[in-house]
């Protein structure tokens, strides 16, 4: 795929969001606050209310060449979801050409006969969202762009799926083939990187459709040549076996004639061959162990299943949730607060056209016994199999379930998108209803029918995989493919053919986009509750849903130096238990309300985050009150939650990513920075010692009144919002004691020469890079906006510079991004990348030539002027499209310091960059001088490459940090 893989998940859906108002309104603690009541409880709102809120009408016609698409009509927002599905998918690949599907996914984005580039006119006229993925069932391709670029993006899927071929060369193909190959390896470099592949290899017999993985092995990868390309467009690209569609500000009047006149021409194709791919039963059980570089056993209990038709399916999805996806879930009680014998658990069943998945996880403590955990994992499957779940858990997990999907009603296409449930429900089962067969099913389950699709498919033999510490001894790369590659030779590489590539069809021109209207943006509402808290409201009526974020001036920067992971320790526990309520308790009640509450303390500021229904918002907030203000930290939830903080930090030392910033931060910032290590994990020991009076002090300090701002986007008045804060948090007073001041200002120790720090990582086959300097500013300052274009132009972006070098033109890595990420005190600029450990050296050079060029050899260019200022203005819409994405814009302001309205002078500040300010920002502040590079690889494998950069090295081991 283009970005990334996806696979089928749990009824998913979207929609879009309206954005309307553009002003902000303030109100004082009397008007809106000290005088409200709440005149009586209110109702709960039941599954059935719930589940009534999730509907999705559509048409559909059919084409002469079989082309069938689907038509959503959403006024809300200038916006149009583009979503197209091919019927094929990694099943139909044959022996020899595992991870062909997914290969080609990637060479329909390297442009078709009349279409250079896929991304380039379509990010120009503010599309955003444009990527492909590939599945065992399917292959598909999604684009959101403004109502008046539709006519282009349907021409350029027509062009592809009419005519590629005369545009798709050794050169594309050879370089795709490797950025495939890198993204394989990223994969495979993490840990726990190779579970997937030894999963299907113990649960499934040679040949099977479902056994070799999406990705394939690294031998067919390299054999895929011209001629299959051809191959595979001509069997299975035919619009007969495609679901085009549209959703959004479009109707199926307007649709027909443009999908007709792009479409229509193209020749219907054969039919993609259909086959038996049904669940398997293992003649007995199985057990597997497999080493790896990871700091804890992770158990594997899995099975094959039902389809996604089958009468089973939703009854499994259930079940599963009960088992381990709920926070109150049978496995979390008995195996984390239990025995305390995990760190984490979960389970899930994922159903797929032909067959599912039924698998649970669990990631065993390291003081505990690995045979403890798994007798008392299958102890608690037998149980519920026995026994069944009670009707207040299956009232729970289809609320919680049901409750998600209505938040994701938010999105017209996209990954996930109602574009993508419409389209999915058509293709695999001939009803694009299909989400609500799901949803109505699930809401009439007893528990009998649970239990009973439980003993029926989980009382078969299991397949059991234990991931153990110790060396990797397995090869990734060798791993995915058909399954008998220990009998039978590997395919031989491709070398190249002499095909004549020549167009096939006529000449077409790219359709002019019509322009964008104006941005909108929710009107912003403040009031001041009676305690001072500052409370922040966008309203947007869309979805009876509200997201909330409470949060404190803090963050993990309070930590004293070298007391790093105390503050974020406290946050953790928050959720563990009040003084009237157990950790069972709260995730019960959250249940209940179909709500969810988690906790981030992130680097600057901490946060406690709340999705409520908003029929059960007032319920929602006494539940985030009593959390917020009481917790207990007792024993037991401190003696839990650390050895759970402690096994995170582990995790981040075996992470090539969790490595390269624990280096890279503690750098450029200090040792003693409070920079420096506040988007960490902390330190295991400091986690270790930590007493519960530590947290009462540092909760003390930190979550109080003073510090706290409640910022709300979603179906409730300012009004109600203000009573129920008030009823909830408004008698919360401050303790006498003052706020600690945070020192984020310190002046950083600058180097006065590039250098280079090698984390030794062996048996790495990709090296994780990360390079970046102090950017010479601190926080958020006007005019800084060309800085942002800057950046998008050289490393921000799938068509930036460094993306297009080191992906699309050498094929060295899956991808690369830079950052100037957000900070009140100084910031750095940022570039992280994973490449094929081969080309490490390369690749460094590579990057800094790219920043030294720009703009001394090669200033930006009218093509990228247009995507970086046009381009970005005509995408705005897109980017506040949900209501996370509003909260998440909302906070950003308030923690630069901004106006609630700034996104809607963008258009008006991007407008007003020439090239020259985004030159000027490049020269002053994206230079490569004085480079920090941290490499997390093999050392063996780089420390040659190294040598010929000119550039000091120093070597550490992984456990030094």
């Amino acid at each position: 795929m283009k970005r990334s893989l996806a696979l089928r998940t749990l009824a998913p859906l979207a929609a879009a969001l309206v954005l309307a108002g553009c002003s902000t309104t303030a109100a004082t603690p009397a008007e809106t606050a000290a005088a409200q009541t709440l005149e009586a409880e209110p109702q709960i709102a039941s599954l059935d209310d719930i589940i009534a809120a999730v509907d999705i009408p559509y048409e559909t016609f059919t084409l002469d060449n079989g082309l069938t698409t689907i038509v959503h009509t959403d006024r809300k927002s200038p916006l149009v979801g583009v979503t197209v599905y091919y019927r094929v998918g990694s099943k139909h690949e044959p022996r020899g050409r595992t991870g062909f599907a997914h290969l080609f996914e990637h060479i329909m984005f390297t442009g078709s006969e009349n279409v250079d580039n896929f991304d380039i006119p379509l990010e120009a006229a503010g599309s955003t969202g444009t990527n492909g993925s590939t599945s065992y069932d399917r292959t598909n391709y999604v684009e959101t762009v403004p109502t008046g670029a539709l006519d282009l993006a349907l021409m350029m899927e027509a062009d592809r799926m009419g005519y590629l071929l005369g545009a798709v060369t050794q050169e594309r193909l050879d370089n795709q083939r490797a950025v495939v190959q890198n993204e394989k390896r990223q994969g495979d470099n993490q840990p726990y990187g190779l579970i997937n592949y030894q999963l299907s290899e113990g649960l499934l017999p040679v040949g099977h459709p479902y056994r070799h993985s999406v990705i394939g092995s690294m031998a067919d990868l390299s054999a895929a040549s011209l001629l299959d390309v051809r191959e595979w467009f001509t069997d299975n690209y035919g619009p007969n076996n495609v679901v085009l569609s549209l959703t959004g500000d479009i109707d199926a009047e307007t649709a027909r004639p443009m999908v007709e006149r792009w479409f229509g021409a193209i020749p219907r194709g054969p039919e993609v061959e259909q086959f038996d791919a049904g669940p398997v039963t293992l003649a007995e059980p199985r057990s597997d162990t497999m080493t790896d570089q990871v700091p804890q056993v992770l158990l594997v209990r899995a099975w094959t299943g039902p389809d996604m038709q089958h009468p089973d399916a939703v009854p499994l999805q259930v079940g599963m949730y009960i088992l381990g996806g709920l926070a109150s879930s049978r496995l979390d009680n008995a195996m984390v607060r239990g025995a305390e014998l995990a760190t984490s658990v979960s389970a899930a069943y994922q159903a797929y056209e032909q067959i599912g998945y039924a698998q649970t996880y669990v990631q065993v403590r390291p003081d505990k016994s690995q045979d403890e955990a798994q007798a008392l994992l299958e102890t608690e499957i037998a149980r519920l199999i026995a026994e069944g779940p009670t009707q207040d858990e299956l009232d729970r997990a289809t609320t919680q379930i049901a409750s998600s999907l209505v938040g994701s009603l938010e999105r017209i296409g996209g990954f996930g998108g109602k574009g993508s449930i419409l389209a999915e429900g058509l293709l695999y089962t001939g009803n694009a209803d299909f989400y609500r067969t799901e949803l109505e099913r699930m809401a009439q389950l007893l528990p009998e029918d649970v239990r009973a699709a439980m003993e029926r498919w989980l009382s078969r033999p299991a397949y059991n995989l234990a991931v153990v510490p110790g060396e990797r001894t397995l090869d990734g790369g060798a791993m995915g493919g058909w399954g008998d590659e220990h009998l039978t030779p590997a395919p031989e590489p491709d070398t190249g053919v002499d095909i004549e590539v020549t167009r096939t069809g006529p000449e077409i021109p790219l359709p002019t986009p019509e322009p964008v209207g104006e941005l909108t943006f929710p009107q912003v509402e403040r009031a001041t509750l009676s305690n001072g808290i500052e409370v922040v409201l966008a309203r947007r009526a869309s979805v009876p849903k509200v997201s909330l974020a409470l949060t404190f001036d803090a963050g993990s920067v309070v930590d004293p130096a070298g007391q790093y992971g105390t503050h974020a320790t406290m946050v953790d526990l928050l959720s563990e238990g009040t003084t009237t309520r157990s950790a069972l308790d709260i995730a019960v009640k959250q249940e209940t309300l179909g709500a969810s509450l988690s906790f981030d303390a992130g680097s600057e500021t901490t946060a406690a985050f709340l999705s409520a229904l908003s029929p059960n918002l007032q319920p929602s907030l006494e539940l985030l009150a009593d959390v917020v203000r009481n917790p207990a930290f007792a024993p037991d939830a401190m003696e839990r939650v650390k050895s759970q903080r402690t096994a995170g930090v582990a995790q981040e030392l075996s992470s090539p990513a969790g490595l390269a910033n624990r280096a890279f931060y503690a750098l450029v910032y200090g040792e003693t920075h409070p920079y420096a290590y506040a988007s960490t994990a902390g330190d295991a020991e400091v986690i270790g010692a930590l007493t519960r009076e530590d947290m009462v002090a540092e909760h003390a300090e930190w979550i109080r009144p003073a510090t706290a701002t409640i910022t709300a986007v979603g179906d409730v008045t300012i009004d109600e919002l203000v009573a129920a804060l008030e009823a909830t948090l408004g008698d919360w007073q401050d303790p006498a004691t003052p706020v600690p001041a945070k020192d984020v200002d310190q002046t950083l120790p600058l180097a006065n020469a590039p250098r280079v720090v090698v984390v030794n990582r062996p048996n790495s086959p990709s090296s994780y890079l990360v390079l970046g300097r102090p950017a010479r500013i601190a926080g958020w300052q006007p005019g800084m906006e060309a800085l942002d274009l800057a950046n998008e132009v050289i490393g921000s972006g799938f068509l930036s510079r460094l993306n297009n070098d080191l992906r699309e033109t050498k094929g060295w890595t899956y991808g690369i991004g830079s950052s100037l990420p957000n900070a009140q005190g100084p910031r750095t600029f940022r570039i992280a990348t994973q490449v094929q450990a081969d080309r490490t050296a390369d690749s460094i050079e590579v990057i800094l030539d790219q920043l030294e060029a720009f703009p001394a050899s090669r200033p930006v260019d009218a093509v990228e002027l247009q995507r970086v200022t046009d381009g970005n203005v005509r995408n705005l819409p897109n980017r506040f499209e949900t209501n996370g994405q509003v909260l998440g814009a909302l906070l950003s302001n308030q923690n630069a310091g901004r106006d609630d309205r700034y996104q809607t002078l963008l258009p008006q500040l991007y407008s007003a960059i020439d090239a020259e300010d985004i030159n000027a920002a490049a020269r002053d502040y994206l230079q490569p001088e004085n480079i920090t590079i941290v490499v997390v690889g093999d050392r063996e494998t780089v420390e040659p490459q190294l040598e010929n950069l000119d550039i000091d090295v120093t070597y550490v081991e992984a456990d030094s940090l």
